[in-house]
């Protein structure tokens, strides 16, 4: 009887729970009117945010404002939710940059003291920086890099004034990078696999012993500014300079890079603004006549996959701030047979846009509260300076309208659902490693990450037991009854990445996990088996194999990519994933990778070229073409439409070297073989007589089969030039060949 009546109350609390659950009504997006020609004039920060539009239910508060902030590229949040704001305070103050490599930019340290959510409270955490463009926080201490210096270190406030006064090189690294500013590394993240990703190179890092550790990936990570990663770890990058909103999300870049077709349909790539602005470096090319409205992403950068909760409806979706068209995309994102497709989900409008000409939205983040945080920079000139040159369209527009008038402010907002009360501010910094597993399965993706990092730092192995219970599923009757929002498929993912992270995942837990219900658990498990297919273990491959009948084709995908490690022996196996599931598009695209040895290109290139003299330098400058070059003009040099004309035949290429060496040192402006682009060629005369030889045989000897360039020839023109700072016309080009008679 007493069992009876502890079901009836069970059912009865549990119906009551379902009929108290909130439900939020379908989101309306009533479009404003577009303003053509805005008055370019500074706002204040509430002036400025009546300006920003988002659909019904939204709310939008500010957060903080200059002169608390000024030129905020990027947030981060230490573990007792203390905010870093990197900021560029010598970003383009002028249209020429000028004094832009000067040390003095800052980390700014900001609190929210009274808990309302507006930050009170501020201090300089690290001056005198150059262009700061790694922000990560790890227990209290926290990873920045700058640009140009390839050295990272980390940062502690050991007396706790809100000023650093411990500084720690972590990462050594004495070579410069010489590459533009927005070709660098940046956004720094830790990865759900614990390992720590960054927007660019082809490196990615592990955090050991308090240094960073360096693993060289197979090729270049795609990206510019702007990464983020979704609930399983999956990364998402964007190239500005291409107009990509987002790419590199169909597989983890430790395995190369994989684009499908159609992973989007075109109209994704098309922006609608409620603004009219002509300040697009590509010209009047990249606007609609009728209202002046950016017609495709240009300056994509800082996107995130939100995993918050107090946006019903939007966890999971990609955030893309596009900070010419004074917009920020809101992505869904599908997966459709394992591939991942994004959409937009209004119909020819944007999740927050504005009407405010200058504002510059670039960066989003995950709040520990739950919200999406955004970044404004709040400026006239949003392009560097290698695009804003004398004789640039874009110069134009900045000397005409004084775009470069307006610099040194900037405003940090907070979106979230009117229905919904931001969380409260989190305090991880203190607690044990066994306090911060309940946080494992937190609705809000900000903690389940922060505690997994936070256990892995503090290296506390008494928690093991725990976690190996999570991960064998150990969540009793009463807890999945009484827990039902908790994802616990979610929680077993963590709590497997985290014993990774510690180094005591055992072979049989990972054995056990391989079977695991939730084919998201299943791929970290496949992922985290790969330390003992190293060591030939037989027991995994054994698993591995038979996990051939999967019927998850995100699993599967992870079976062949991780089956690399054993070619011979996994090959039968992969060749029958490959026929069973010939119509699905990603298993098709990765099995045939797979079955080719030489699957990445730069293994391809090496294998070509490690007989021929000049080999060593075509491989060397194919990771500076994917880098910096094959934005523009294509992965395979063919030129992309409007953006840059081809390398593949061209006469500049194929000639005099010469003639190519001084359009790589002083970029290039107007038609192309009667064709207008979007903007001027950026010279690339940053990059040292080595490199550009490097990547100009690449181009040459690879793409065109026309031999290599010397680095002594590099020289010769640069020595030759030294003093020019403008563009080259082809029309100069052709009657000027060579160098001048007195360098000959």
């Amino acid at each position: 009887m007493k069992h009876l009546l502890l079901i009836c109350f069970v059912a009865t609390l549990f119906y009551s729970c379902q009929n108290q659950a909130k439900t939020y009504k379908d989101e309306i997006y009533q479009k404003p009117e577009i303003d053509p020609t805005p008055e370019l004039v500074a706002l204040s920060a509430e002036e400025s945010m009546s300006k920003i539009h988002l659909p019904d239910g939204f709310k939008i508060e500010l957060v903080a404002n200059e002169p608390m902030v000024s030129e905020p590229i990027a947030l981060a949040w230490d573990g007792n939710g203390r905010m870093y704001v990197a900021q560029m305070n010598t970003y383009m103050q002028d249209a020429d940059a000028t004094d832009e490599d000067e040390p003095w930019s800052r980390v700014m340290l900001l609190d929210d003291t009274d808990g309302d959510g507006v930050m009170d409270k501020s201090s300089v955490f690290i001056d005198s920086l150059v262009l700061p463009r790694i922000i990560l926080p790890l227990d209290d201490r926290v990873i920045v890099g700058v640009t140009y210096d390839r050295n990272i270190y980390s940062y502690r406030d050991t007396d706790n004034d809100g000023v650093a006064d411990e500084k720690i090189l972590i990462l050594e690294d004495p070579v410069r990078d010489n590459r533009n500013l927005e070709h660098q590394d940046a956004n720094m993240i830790w990865g759900m696999d614990n390992w720590l990703y960054v927007s660019n190179d082809p490196f990615r890092y592990r955090f050991e012993d308090d240094r960073l550790i360096r693993d060289t990936l197979p090729e270049p990570m795609p990206g510019q500014y702007g990464l983020t990663q979704d609930e399983v770890g999956r990364l998402y990058f964007s190239r500005a300079g291409g107009e990509i909103p987002a790419l590199g999300f169909q597989q983890n870049p430790a395995y190369g890079q994989l684009t499908l077709k159609d992973h989007w349909d075109e109209s994704f790539l098309e922006p609608w603004p409620i603004i009219g602005n002509l300040d697009v470096q590509g010209g009047l090319n990249r606007v609609r006549e009728a209202d002046n409205t950016l017609n495709r992403f240009t300056a994509v950068s800082g996107q995130e996959v939100y995993l918050g909760d107090k946006m019903p409806g939007a966890y999971g979706d990609l955030f893309i701030p596009e900070p010419v068209g004074r917009l920020i995309r809101r992505a869904k994102v599908k997966h459709v047979d394992g591939k991942i497709v994004l959409e937009n989900p209004y119909e020819k409008a944007e999740f927050i846009a504005s009407t405010d000409p200058l504002f510059r939205p670039v960066f989003t983040s995950t709040g520990p509260d739950g919200s999406l945080y955004i970044a404004d920079m709040y400026r006239g000139i949003i392009q560097e300076g290698n695009w804003t040159g004398k004789g640039s369209y874009l110069r134009e527009v900045v000397d005409e309208y004084g775009y470069d008038r307006f610099f040194q402010r900037g405003r940090i907002y907070r979106v979230y659902h009117e229905e919904m009360t931001p969380g409260p501010k989190p305090q991880l910094l203190d607690k044990s490693a066994g306090e911060l597993i309940q946080y494992l399965s937190h609705p809000n993706g900000w903690w389940r990450m922060n505690a997994q990092k936070l256990i892995i730092l503090k290296k506390d192995l008494s928690v093991v037991d725990e976690l190996e219970g999570i991960v064998k599923g150990n969540e009793g009757f009463f807890r999945t009854l009484f827990h039902e929002d908790i994802d616990f498929g979610l929680e077993r993912l963590h709590a497997l990445w985290t014993l990774e992270g510690l180094h005591a995942e055992s072979k049989e837990l990972v054995l056990l996990a391989m079977k695991d219900a939730d084919p998201r658990v299943r791929v970290a498990a496949v992922r985290i088996s790969e330390r003992y297919l190293k060591e030939n273990d037989p027991a995994i491959l054994a698993a591995l194999i038979d996990m051939e009948s999967d019927t998850d084709a995100e699993v599967l995908q992870q079976v062949v990519l991780s089956a690399r490690l054993h070619l011979d022996a996994t090959k039968e196996m992969v060749t029958q994933i490959q026929k069973k599931h010939s119509n699905n598009e990603l298993l098709a695209a990765t099995t045939a990778e797979n079955l080719n040895p030489s699957f990445s290109e730069i293994q391809m290139l090496k294998d070509k070229y490690k007989m021929v003299n000049g080999g060593s330098q075509i491989v060397a400058g194919y990771v500076i073409f994917k880098d910096y070059c094959s934005t523009c003009h294509g992965p395979e040099g063919k030129g992309i439409d409007q953006l840059a004309p081809p390398l593949v035949g061209s006469p500049r290429v194929t000639g005099d070297p010469t003639t190519l060496i001084k359009i790589v040192m002083n970029g290039l402006t107007g038609p192309v073989d009667g064709k207008e682009y979007n903007g001027p060629m950026a010279p690339a005369a940053q990059y040292d007589d080595t490199e550009i030889a490097n990547v100009l045989s690449y181009i040459r000897g690879h793409l065109n089969d026309k031999g290599t360039v010397w680095r002594v020839s590099v020289g010769y023109v640069r020595d030759a030039y030294k003093d020019r700072k403008e563009y080259w016309t082809l029309k100069e080009l052709e009657e000027n060949p060579g160098l001048p008679a007195a360098k000959k």
